[in-house]
């Protein structure tokens, strides 16, 4: 079974590996009269499995005013909102960031600890009905620029332009990927750790998320896309994360204001990550700059939108 086997391949990167055990007898109900049948039931099933796994979570819906915040504070938090900075290459780091969310983007064969998310972006907007750069599908959707040197002589050439205007005209779509990104991350989370750990990982995830609306979902839905999930065995030093997993693992399971104990342990697995790091790496540079970025989820930080 072709079809089958694809979806059951695709399931833990989709969040639905909890699911995998029934898919023999749903997918035994499939139709096989035309041979695009085991394709389209495939979909379906995929389809109503992500349902489900969704469904397992209750998260407060943002208004349009409140995703239009969001994305403009994420904008801030990685770029001030200045436009030239959504095409980056910080120092220091081994690949170019780009967007608001200062996605990365590697090159053909290069292998990272960190998770690549530009390549995904571009084809979010390619299906919303954007135009690419023509040069990115010549690519295979890698970034060419060998080195941190070679891009920043590009910055003003033809293809850094043609995507800084992509990425300027692009923002609402750039937040509702990020958004998106976080509800594909959640089941995954659940799927991470032994099934004795998962209600009271989910009662935090919820209890953030509920906190002080919009910011606790904001700062899960930051906090995911600026230091990943934590399900990823590659985004480690020392055996220990940094991610949502390990933020959320790390809280205490009853707190009296949720969204204050996440940041508290949020800085906690930061500090942790710079103490782990290499010390080439040169890590604390970068502490100071997180931390004011997690001042951010406070209500003390501006006023909420509603």
């Amino acid at each position: 079974m072709p079809y089958a086997h694809r979806l059951r391949k695709a399931m833990p990167r989709l969040g639905l590996r909890p699911y995998a055990k029934i898919l023999p007898s749903l997918f035994s109900a499939c139709p096989r009269q035309k041979p695009s049948m085991p394709r389209l039931c495939t979909t379906l099933l995929l389809l109503a499995l992500s349902g489900l796994a969704q469904a397992e979570f209750t998260m407060p819906t943002l208004t349009a005013a409140q995703l239009d915040w969001l994305g403009a504070r994420i904008y801030a938090n990685e770029c001030s909102q200045v436009p030239a900075c959504l095409t980056s290459w910080n120092a220091g780091e081994e690949f170019p960031s780009l967007g608001i969310g200062h996605f990365i983007w590697y090159r053909a064969g290069q292998a990272g600890i960190y998770q690549e998310t530009f390549p995904d972006l571009l084809r979010y907007l390619a299906a919303a009905g954007h135009a690419l750069p023509p040069w990115i599908a010549q690519q295979g959707f890698t970034q060419p620029w060998p080195d941190r040197a070679s891009f920043l002589d590009a910055r003003e050439g033809s293809e850094l332009t043609a995507l800084r205007e992509l990425l300027g005209d692009t923002l609402p779509e750039q937040t509702a990927f990020i958004v998106q990104r976080f509800h594909a991350a959640a089941p995954r989370l659940l799927a991470a750790v032994p099934p004795e750990e998962r209600a009271a990982l989910e009662r935090k995830l919820v209890a953030v998320a509920a906190s002080e609306a919009p910011r606790g979902l904001y700062a899960l839905i930051d906090y995911v896309h600026f230091k990943g999930e934590g399900t990823r065995a590659q985004e480690r030093y020392q055996g220990q994360g940094w991610g949502l997993l390990q933020v959320l693992q790390a809280m205490p399971e009853v707190a009296a204001n949720p969204l204050d104990a996440f940041i508290a342990s949020a800085d906690a697995m930061l500090t942790r990550r710079v103490a782990n790091a290499p010390l080439e790496r040169g890590e604390e540079r970068w502490l100071a700059g997180w931390r004011q970025r997690l001042a951010t989820y406070s209500s003390a930080d501006r006023p909420t939108p509603r």
